[in-house]
């Protein structure tokens, strides 16, 4: 029987979340994530005028957001 290694982030789901909840037009959570002249961005367009900021959200809930070197996020 093979074994399966799935390769996660060193960085956690809901610490991204929290932080896109309450800080995501500020782009915390990109800056989290290593991702960050996306952060920057966010601050510039208050989270990419809100639209970016609720995909965010989405997308963490969803566990399809990944990290700066592609990652997804363990839990």
């Amino acid at each position: 029987m093979p074994n399966y290694v799935t390769i996660t982030s060193d960085k956690r789901k809901w610490v991204a979340f929290f932080l896109c909840l309450f800080g995501g037009v500020l782009g915390l959570h990109q800056f989290y994530v290593g991702r960050i002249g996306k952060g920057f961005l966010y601050i510039l367009t208050l989270g990419l005028f809100l639209f970016g900021w609720f995909i965010d959200l989405f997308k963490i809930l969803n566990g399809t957001f990944r990290d700066n070197v592609g990652q997804p996020l363990r839990l």
